[in-house]
């Protein structure tokens, strides 16, 4: 289908992380260079993240108004349902209705396959890896700027390479030959936060809760960020909260509650090894992985932690 495409619209999930963003641009680019007209977007927020802009090599980003209504041919990366593209989630119906194809490409075991081609490999460990296999099935070139695409995906999606096979360091290895600097890809994503986020974190870390019998007996660690607390900064720096609390040696399982609007959070769930968040946060009507998850939920503070933690009780056990 993309061989030939004339017209590819790609889409990145609401609040793109690196893999979904980075697989869109590398396969976005690759089109283009095959003379398509392609765009890249994504439902929220307005603008590419900060950490995220240098991905954007060529300028292939559009905002939202810029995305047709009807697109011919429609590519959702790193998305496990419709829900997930946003305001942008009606176009996977016009374009079905129309005729066209909506293609999905991801690795969440969630995924509902809602495209008319789902290529959905919840055992690879990025959607960036999908989306190399099929540059390859293409014959794309795999330079420098798809490669630092591909390798931001890549390492963010493996905790740096802490979940990882042979094979994800063979792929890691192959995208750093072909020019990438890990380093230089790496330090907007990971390592680069302004002064204020060490104010938030303080404030939010010095309220966090340990919970030793819950998560069944494994312990389980929360905190929240409040709006107030968020103020003037971006929404990575909130996201970054998870990988510090999930550093918790009592719990099994993190969650940050992040309050996005009134009686609304979003939640970050994270465990290390021996339960199924995933499972948890899909009862709750998110998402994810089964060692990373997300859900919102349209409460308030005290229901939304009572909800994960009962959840928690029945959560699968992946030992």
């Amino acid at each position: 289908m993309l061989a030939d495409a004339p017209d590819v619209t790609l889409l990145a999930h609401v609040n793109p992380d690196a893999d979904a963003l980075g697989s869109a641009v590398a396969l976005g680019i690759a089109l283009q260079r095959r003379g398509a007209t392609v765009r890249v977007s994504f439902g929220h927020p307005a603008a590419v993240p900060e950490s995220l802009r240098g991905l954007d090599s060529t300028g292939i980003v559009v905002p939202v108004e810029e995305v047709p209504a009807v697109p011919p041919l429609l590519v959702a990366l790193d998305a496990g349902s419709v829900d997930r593209l946003g305001v942008l989630g009606d176009r996977v119906a016009a374009t079905a209705a129309a005729g066209g194809e909506v293609i999905v490409l991801d690795h969440h075991v969630s995924n509902t396959r809602f495209g008319t081609l789902n290529v959905v490999d919840d055992k690879a460990e990025a959607t960036a890896v999908i989306v190399l296999r099929v540059l390859d099935e293409l014959g794309a070139l795999v330079d420098e700027p798809i490669a630092r695409c591909l390798y931001a995906g890549l390492a963010t999606d493996t905790r740096c390479f802490r979940v990882a096979t042979g094979a994800t360091y063979a792929t890691a290895a192959r995208l750093v030959e072909a020019g990438v600097d890990p380093d230089a890809t790496l330090r907007p994503l990971l390592d680069t936060h302004p002064f204020g986020w060490m104010g938030m974190l303080a404030t939010v870390l010095g309220g966090a809760s340990l919970e030793p019998d819950s998560a069944q007996g494994l312990g389980f660690v929360h905190a929240a960020v409040r709006a107030a607390d968020a103020e003037g900064l971006r929404g990575e720096d909130v996201d970054s909260v998870i990988d510090i609390l999930r550093t918790t040696r009592e719990a099994e399982v993190a969650a940050v509650f992040k309050e996005t609007a009134p009686a609304t959070w979003t939640v970050s769930l994270r465990a290390i090894a021996r339960l199924d968040v995933g499972a948890v946060a899909e009862s709750l009507g998110g998402g994810g992985h089964r060692l990373a998850s997300g859900v919102t939920l349209h409460c308030g503070l005290k229901e939304a932690v009572d909800q994960v933690r009962s959840a928690l009780e029945s959560a699968p056990s992946l030992r």
